[in-house]
């Protein structure tokens, strides 16, 4: 809306969308460089500097005026933490499979529950939001943790106040609440949400496991916030952005392994039984297609070195050749294109109609730099990407690839067919 205002450019208008994103994150979460992360991975996908920076500073700023009104509390009071045992790792492990398992199970009944609802007659969608508010409430009359955005239960769940029996009603009547409001068009969003299942599951787990195995000294409080990262890494699907969340929301380093381990896991999990993720779902099914950033970073790369072929060394002429020596390489190899190496790095070209133009001129002992026009070829290199050739190429019929190491030494060379063939057989994998 401020760049709509502004009447900024469109191009510009897509970089201040996430600026405003990382700053609304940042606040609500108090997590500055979680925000950050979470728009550089997921929103635009790329580090470039130029809205890094913008970025970086609209979350210090909101964080710092949020700190103004609210104080510099933390969001959670984070119990004390200490990986006791290098066996607890494997208890970690365990957290991340089942809190993979139950990221699928919500993502799975987000993504089969609100088609479903969409297609019931039109009538019935101004009912379905009081229906689930009914639905919802009668759980509240039983649990109430699971109304509002529960920060107060996650605190209660991290200082051991709840059963492990309760933490799981209240994982699994919150995946239920938050189902039923999101798919009746009445979200009450989604991070909040998240973070309440994964600690309760966390909390869960971690309760279990102390009572199975009490010589490892295990804690829930512990569990509950790696919970917390874990599902997010698997139902949001942002594994870098999991692991600072939990760092930033404990200011404790010595947990990031357990973290790693639990998000990596679950997120595995998610990948697996989940192709697609949630929001880019949410958005099909609305008839819109906005391919995400997990999508842009599972598509291969296309390099240079994919679509060049090598040359014929015939092919290749030198500055100090004559008019004449290259008319007779001509003869013996003739050749649609001839480069021309340049002992300065440069490449140039010339074509058999050109050097024939010559020797008709009478110059055939002088070297081709004085004869041939004084352009260079825009050069590329094998690890480049593709499109990066199909960019310089312009009207002419190949480009050299040269070393990085040594201009001089040719690679190979790549044309327009050569680049428009390698698309076309990887548009089927």
């Amino acid at each position: 809306a401020l760049g709509r205002v502004m009447r900024i450019s469109r191009a510009r208008l897509r970089l201040i969308a996430p600026v405003g994103a990382a700053a609304g994150l940042a606040a609500a979460f108090n997590a500055p460089i979680s925000a950050v992360l979470f728009v550089i991975e997921e929103v635009i996908g790329n580090w470039s500097a130029g809205v890094l920076g913008a970025i970086v500073l609209a979350a210090a700023s909101s964080v710092v005026v949020v700190r103004v009104f609210m104080g510099p509390a933390p969001l959670f009071r984070i119990p004390p933490y200490d990986l006791k045992s290098p066996v607890e790792l494997i208890a970690y492990a365990v957290l991340g499979v089942v809190g993979g398992i139950s990221s699928v199970a919500f993502i799975k009944l987000i993504v089969l529950l609100r088609p479903w609802l969409k297609s019931l007659p039109r009538w019935t969608h101004y009912l379905q939001p009081a229906l689930a508010g009914l639905l919802i409430g009668v759980i509240g009359l039983r649990l109430p943790q699971v109304m509002g955005a529960g920060y107060e239960s996650i605190d209660a769940a991290m200082h051991d106040q709840y059963t492990w029996y309760l933490l799981a009603l209240l994982a699994a009547f919150k995946i239920v609440s938050t189902t039923l409001s999101f798919s009746t068009g009445t979200p009450g969003g989604m991070f909040a949400p998240t973070l309440f299942i994964g600690a309760m599951v966390g909390g869960a787990v971690g309760h279990l496991e102390r009572n199975l195995f009490p010589s490892l000294g295990i804690s829930t409080g512990g569990f509950a916030l790696v919970g917390m990262g874990a599902l997010f890494a698997g139902f949001i699907r942002a594994p870098m952005t999991s692991v600072f969340m939990v760092l930033e929301l404990s200011g404790n380093y010595t947990i990031i392994l357990p973290v790693m381990i639990s998000n990596t896991i679950a997120y595995i999990i998610s990948r697996k039984y989940q192709e697609t993720a949630l929001f880019d779902l949410l958005a099909r099914q609305d008839g819109v297609y906005l391919p995400s950033m997990e999508e842009a970073r599972e598509q291969a790369t296309l390099l240079i070195e994919d679509a060049m072929r090598p040359v014929d060394g015939e092919a290749v002429l030198d500055e100090v050749d004559s008019v004449q020596t290259a008319m007779g390489r001509i003869n013996a190899s003739p050749q649609p294109f001839y480069l021309v190496r340049y002992h300065t790095g440069d490449w140039s070209g010339v074509t058999p109609e050109e050097i024939q133009r010559l020797v008709k001129e009478g110059v055939n002992d002088m070297p081709l730099r004085e004869v041939i026009p004084n352009t260079r070829l825009p050069a590329v290199h094998p690890d480049q990407p593709l499109y990066v050739a199909l960019r310089k190429i312009g009207n002419w019929p190949l480009l050299p690839v040269i070393s990085r190491a040594d201009f001089q030494k040719l690679e190979g060379v790549i044309s327009i067919q050569d680049i428009l063939k390698i698309y076309k057989d990887a548009s089927p994998r």
